[in-house]
């Protein structure tokens, strides 16, 4: 009698729902090499769990996640969870020598998190040197059961993550960059879910192809993982409707075309043709360009194919898909920067009741800094000459005309455990030392200087940052990501920033709310946070030549007075330097 009562309340507690706090999560990712064929050029290459990309994580709001990483290559490894706010979390973020020392070769680490907050499309990827050009893949994180989306439920979703392809080892295209000063050797070719497509050599078999039924809905999630390029994508003969950015639900709206810069994430409803179309359709997508460096100017294509009327299906072989006349999507000049600001400005928080907008009103500090360009000396041993802007110097970027340079221990346990004293500095300037004139004739020196900079914050301090870009070796966009918080985009503008004039015309109603915001070619971004998050957080360009480079800073949030507001004791097996 006992063994059976026992047993009814076992069914009972298997038919509960599952907890709205959420469920752990378990996923093991191994780094291991990988023979992968592209543009009929086969290499060896650091990927997960064997897959390029990397597999999908799912999980949903209110989960904790476990995952082991485990470091079967000869190089070290960090992986970074995009766009999660790690609330209290630091430990797992991911950026090597900033919240970890990297997993040495042989050695494992469980990055453990919670999602709080958060829904939608983000990813994951190594966060050191250039070992994320395969080292990522898409993190989906569903609403909590029983929440529906603020959009029809789609018929079906479907990642699309954009990457790049080098022939060549793009670990030592980077050394090589570094040693010589000049700028990196460009990709070889774009992909779509890890594959080039047939606008490229050798690679028709190489080619995403998107099957779908007439008169449904799919969600797409877009994710540009590319190393240094922004990307416009379009789908020949169709528009979408933009529901998200950055994992944040948006006002929807139609477009033919995306723009999205490496970081970004972006969600979109494609609604299908309601007939068989007797046709197939390219979606392509090629950079934007706002530098004077060299890029990689091509195309990778993925092709949308329609499934037949059951009736006319035996008679669709595949030779005959193949026949089916295939229509090319127009997409942007390359230097389309009207487009890239009309875009952007389309981007609105959906700021309802239940995803309400909480911009920072009142504002603790404000601050200003600059990003872009510079140089510095040449390395003049052995008599070398450089690569950089002129032969004695080598390129280098910086925030506020300080250069980052990566410590060797991390900057997290080093602010924990008290010892970061010839660590870093924790007097990060609040705006530019030497002011000019930023967006006009650029100064005669260029040089930066160097340093490992911190800018301290106490907890819940409400925050205001422009980033201003320089002409300084060329106006550029730059993607900004931000590590351990959303912000509100709250103002862009082109120019110097007017700090007497520009606030006036600040959104603090409805502003995009991100974790990767473009600051525009020549141009402002404003963005306020709420420094709520305890522990060291990295602000970088995405561009990865940008951030080797040194545009990159740390910002250290202090602890709060109550035992919610303290960062987390860091675990027993995280990585040791």
């Amino acid at each position: 009698m006992a063994f059976q009562l026992l047993l009814a309340v076992f069914s009972c507690v298997l038919l509960l729902p599952q907890p709205a706090f959420g469920i752990t999560r378990h996923y093991t990712l191994e780094i291991k090499m990988q023979n992968v064929t592209r543009l009929c050029h086969t290499k060896s290459l650091v990927s997960v769990n064997g897959q390029f990309p990397g597999p999908k994580l799912i999980a949903r709001e209110g989960d904790q996640v476990l995952i082991k990483v485990v470091n079967q290559v000869s190089n070290n490894i960090s992986i970074h969870w995009h766009g999660i706010r790690q609330l209290r979390s630091g430990w797992a973020d991911g950026p090597a020598y900033i919240t970890q020392c990297p997993i040495q070769t042989g050695q494992s680490y469980v990055y453990n998190y919670t999602i709080v907050g958060q829904r939608g499309t983000l990813w994951y990827h190594a966060h050191i040197s250039w070992l994320r050009s395969t080292v990522y893949g898409p993190l989906i994180i569903l609403p909590k059961r029983g929440v529906p989306y603020p959009f029809a439920k789609p018929h079906k979703e479907v990642p699309m993550i954009f990457g790049e392809w080098f022939n060549a080892d793009p670990e030592a295209i980077i050394r090589q960059a570094t040693q010589t000063g000049g700028g990196p050797n460009v990709s070889d070719a774009y992909t779509i879910n890890g594959l080039p497509g047939p606008l490229y050599n050798c690679s028709a078999k190489d080619t995403f192809r998107l099957r779908v039924k007439p008169g449904k809905t799919y969600l797409l999630r877009l994710i540009n993982a590319a190393l240094n390029d922004e990307l416009f994508f379009s789908i020949a003969n169709h528009t979408v409707t933009v529901v998200e950015a950055d994992a944040i639900y948006v006002k929807p709206f139609e477009t033919d075309t995306i723009l999205i810069a490496p970081g970004q994430t972006t969600n979109v409803l494609l609604k299908t043709k309601s007939s068989y179309p007797s046709a197939s359709f390219f979606m392509t997508a090629r950079p934007y360009v706002t530098g004077q460096g060299t890029f990689d100017n091509s195309t990778v294509a993925g092709i949308l194919e329609y499934e037949p009327p059951k009736q006319t299906k035996d008679a669709h072989s595949r030779t005959s898909i193949k026949n089916l006349q295939l229509f090319k999507p127009i997409l942007p000049a390359l230097n389309d920067t009207n487009f890239a600001t009309k875009f952007s400005n389309k981007l609105r928080s959906l700021n309802s009741k239940n995803f309400p907008a909480n911009v920072p009103l009142n504002v603790d500090r404000k601050f200003f800094f600059t990003v872009g360009l510079g140089t510095n000396p040449c390395n003049h041993k052995n008599n070398q000459t450089c690569q950089g802007p002129t032969n004695t110097t080598m390129f280098a970027a910086s925030i506020s005309n300080i250069s980052f340079i990566m410590p060797t221990k991390a900057l997290l346990q080093s602010h924990y455990s008290g010892q970061s004293h010839g660590v870093y500095s924790p007097k990060f300037p609040w705006s530019p030392i030497v002011p000019f004139n930023y967006t006009g004739t650029p100064p005669n020196n260029t040089m930066v200087s160097n340093g490992t900079n911190l800018m301290v914050l106490p907890y819940n301090t409400s925050v205001e940052l422009v980033m201003q870009d320089t002409s300084i070796l060329g106006a550029e966009s730059h993607p900004l990501h931000l590590h351990g918080f959303n912000f509100f985009v709250v103002g862009q503008g082109f120019g110097n920033f007017d700090p007497n004039k520009d606030p006036k015309n600040f959104n603090l109603v409805d502003p995009i709310e991100r974790n990767t915001i473009g600051v525009p070619s020549g141009g402002w971004a404003a963005i306020r946070f709420l420094a709520d998050n305890p522990g060291v957080w990295f602000m970088h360009c995405h561009l990865e030549v940008h951030t080797s480079w040194g545009l990159r800073m740390a910002w250290l949030v202090l602890d709060g007075d109550k035992p919610d507001q303290k960062l987390l004791p860091p675990p027993a097996d995280l990585p040791k330097c």
